[in-house]
């Protein structure tokens, strides 16, 4: 098949734009440090930040908390609490959730160029993932912050524009008609335990990204973070109305009167197993050329959107919290800088080569998003809320979530059950029950059960001060001299109401939780000393 030459220029106008963008915002922070590459030198403001952040719930319940403390990451007040090596723990579900992610959009963005422009699958994905690496490698969250603003509003105007030209072709009958047969569906009350499974995972599940809290604690102050999080929360959910459009102008279509080869033999019907493809083939045979690649730029967008921002999260959490925080605990922030770009170089070649090989890409994402909700989740709100719980019940909350996670089982990765719940269904294999939010609540309890237990048992002596091999309850380290700071991270004052003040400490351990709220100039000066 011939590629579709006007398409392909269409498509490689669009990437040198997103690349000339890329390219501008890293240069004009050139001498960018470590964290800056991570957080944009904390200089993220409305804006840019709305257009770049999705998120709602995580900002009333955790934006204020981890911005004010001035945390790179959010495996930082994890790691400061538990120890390097539970964060470094809880970093391989997070690293698998944004390997698996970014290369099941990658996979999406081959997908769709090999069918409206005819481009091969393999070439497709290459191109796109060296243009999103290549620019986060020199501009990291500043080049990403600013390509997302573009991204973002190419991918509202390009759906938007294809919609009208879909709704009226001629398979196309009105998505009024019989919608409620056709698009819209009636729960099946059999189901309630799977719905409230994603439900909750969709809520709670999305907090425990790095991706998100990159944007909250890149932002300019804590009254930003928050706010950021709810106004792109409702931009996310007016965002959603262009593909539920395209969705249900796909089901009222007709596709046998489309040039849709594959769909003349299924009585109009999409065939089965198509389902994923349905922007591009709406894109494709519902749409006029011209029209098809301004939403081909759509998709483009959005997938190297959301690219770009996993694999640098990936990689920032690799330099800071495992490269670092366990390894070269006295690192310069050349050699961090260095770490990280060759971090982002490495999580873009493995996502990629997942995106070519990995046939399953999807169900491999759906297990690690589930992982993060089970594991991560639990464990970074205890962190934040509960200041009893220690590494003990943290690494028991991680080892029983895992097991009960794994022993739901997966039927799309051919997982078989070791634990069947109520309502399980044989000739499927089937869990009705919500057993992922179950294993998400036993991790929690497990926690709870072990840091306290294991607080009481050491504290009053029951257990040897030997045995405390986590040196968290009661043979703690001797504290060393909280001496090294560095120069951009010494002081970092937000003016509102009244002073806040945040100070930490890099490469120290056992520091104090950043004191903040300062009251007076006075105070101020004795929290810089």
């Amino acid at each position: 098949m011939d590629v579709n030459v006007p398409g392909l220029i269409a498509v490689i106008l669009f990437y040198i734009l997103i690349l000339g963008i890329g390219l501008w915002a890293a240069r004009r922070k050139r001498n960018s440090n470590n964290e800056d590459l991570m957080l944009a030198g904390r200089d993220i403001g409305v804006f840019v930040g709305v257009f770049t952040m999705t998120g709602n719930l995580g900002g009333f319940f955790f934006a204020k908390r981890m911005r004010s403390q001035g945390y790179v990451t959010m495996l930082d007040p994890i790691q400061q609490k538990y120890g390097d090596r539970m964060g470094g723990l809880l970093y391989l579900p997070s690293l698998m959730g944004e390997l698996f992610w970014s290369a099941a959009i990658l996979g999406a963005l081959g997908s769709t160029l090999s069918v409206i422009i005819s481009l091969n699958y393999d070439v497709a994905v290459i191109i796109s993932a060296c243009i999103a690496v290549f620019y986060t490698l020199f501009g990291g969250l500043y080049s990403v912050a600013y390509t997302d603003v573009v991204q973002l509003l190419c991918i509202f105007f390009g759906l938007w524009l294809s919609i009208p030209f879909a709704m009226t072709h001629d398979a196309v009958t009105s998505i009024s008609v019989n919608y409620t047969t056709v698009w819209i569906q009636e729960l099946d009350p059999a189901y309630s335990g799977q719905y409230i499974d994603a439900f909750l995972l969709l809520i709670f599940g999305g907090i425990g990204w790095q991706v998100y809290f990159q944007r909250v604690l890149s932002a300019r102050t804590t009254r930003i973070a928050e706010n950021l999080s709810y106004f792109a929360g409702f931009a996310c959910l007016f965002l959603t109305i262009p593909p539920l459009l395209i969705g249900a102008i796909a089901a009222q279509t007709d596709w046998s009167q489309t040039g849709y080869e594959l769909a003349k033999n299924f009585s109009g019907a999409l065939p089965k197993g198509n389902e994923r493809m349905v922007l591009p083939l709406v894109l494709q045979y519902l749409c006029p050329s011209a029209v098809s690649f301004f939403g081909l730029g759509a998709v483009a967008a959005a997938v190297m959107s959301s690219a770009d921002s996993s694999v640098l999260s990936a990689s920032g959490m690799f330099s800071r919290n495992i490269y670092r925080a366990i390894f070269r605990q006295q690192a310069s922030e050349r050699e961090l800088t260095w770490v990280l770009r060759i971090a982002i170089f490495g999580v873009g070649v493995v996502a990629t080569v997942i995106a070519i090989t990995v046939g399953s890409i999807y169900e491999l994402w759906f297990l690690c998003s589930d992982f993060v909700y089970v594991m991560v989740y639990p464990q970074l709100t205890c962190v934040v809320y509960f200041t009893g719980t220690n590494t003990y019940g943290s690494l028991a909350g991680f080892i029983i979530g895992l097991f009960f996670r794994l022993a739901g089982g997966d039927n799309l990765l051919g997982f078989k059950p070791l634990i069947r719940y109520p309502w399980y269904l044989e000739d499927s294999n089937t869990q009705l029950f919500p057993y992922k939010t179950f294993a998400m609540l036993l991790t929690f309890v497990s926690i709870f059960t072990v840091s306290y237990s294991a607080n009481y048992l050491f504290k009053r002596g029951i257990l040897s001060k030997k045995y405390d091999v986590f040196k968290c309850i009661v043979n703690l380290p001797k504290k060393k001299p909280n001496k090294i700071f560095h120069p951009a991270q010494e002081l970092n004052v937000e003016m509102s109401s009244k002073m806040t003040v945040t100070t930490y400490a890099e490469g120290v351990d056992d520091v104090p939780p950043p004191y903040t709220e300062a009251a007076s100039n006075q105070e101020l000066l004795q929290t810089k000393l």
